[in-house]
């Protein structure tokens, strides 16, 4: 009796590239209340491929939040075809976009291998018609920017960001390091854009709020420090609303592109 070993052939990983409207979903993540990018994405790509794919997205973004670069990764038996982009794009709505496909090692994942991510958030200072849907219309008291910068230079001091956390997020660690934060102000926007390792959920648009009310005079520096110190949600200020709030990059190490 002959026995043959047949060998089995891994499937290949790859990273999509893709930037979506978060108006109409809820989040990137599957949600058993509303639609998600992932559910769309990954029916799509199922159907083009003839293959149930499972995609794995680099974190989660809340509930009308948006992507300019937003990556996950999927692994499919075969190489693709090269218009598979051209009919993705053709396929899924008109508010996702995929822009490339990587061939990647198969270590790569596109949560854990991240190394930094970067969030702005956008206001609108005045009424804007086209700057309604993307950004938070601020109509009401000035903003002090310089004690809003100072604010938000203190946040490089800390790890622990906790009290930024949605409450029952079932984060394993509050930990984060921040890079980068400032407010800068152009053509009727105030803008912050911040970067870090990572983020917990929630956590921009709860920094953003808060800092808010340091710009309104509500909440001074030592008192800032005090709320980070808390490690209390309650502590901190409201969430500031999704929709201008934009993931605008993720960088991974290059090794990982093939």
């Amino acid at each position: 009796m002959y026995f043959y070993k047949f060998k089995i052939k891994k499937p290949l990983r790859y990273f999509i590239e893709l930037a979506y409207n978060g108006t109409r979903y809820h989040g990137w993540q599957m949600q058993k209340t509303g639609i998600s990018v992932e559910e769309v994405l990954e029916n799509c790509l199922s159907q083009l491929l003839k293959t149930p794919i499972d995609l794995i997205g680099a974190g989660r973004t809340d509930s009308g939040v948006h992507a300019r670069q937003f990556f996950a990764h999927f692994d499919y038996a075969e190489s693709l075809n090269q218009n598979l982009i051209q009919r993705l794009n053709a396929f899924l709505p008109y508010d996702i976009k995929i822009y490339k496909i990587y061939p990647v090692a198969s270590r790569a994942h596109a949560r854990f291998s991240a190394l930094e991510r970067s969030y702005c958030y956008f206001i609108s200072l005045g009424k804007h018609p086209f700057f309604k849907e993307f950004s938070w219309q601020w109509l009401s008291t000035p903003l002090d920017m310089e004690a809003m910068n100072q604010a938000a230079r203190i946040l490089k001091n800390y790890r622990d960001f906790s009290n930024f956390c949605k409450t029952h997020a079932n984060n394993k660690t509050g930990l984060c390091k921040i890079e980068y934060a400032q407010w800068k102000y152009e053509n009727d926007l105030l803008y912050f854009k911040i970067t870090a390792d990572r983020f917990l959920r929630n956590m921009v648009r709860a920094i953003v709020g808060t800092l808010i009310e340091v710009g309104k005079r509500k909440i001074y520096l030592q008192e800032f420090r005090k709320i980070i110190e808390a490690k209390n949600r309650q502590k901190a200020g409201t969430s500031a609303p999704a929709k201008g709030l934009f993931l605008t990059s993720i960088r991974y190490p290059k090794s990982l592109f093939l």
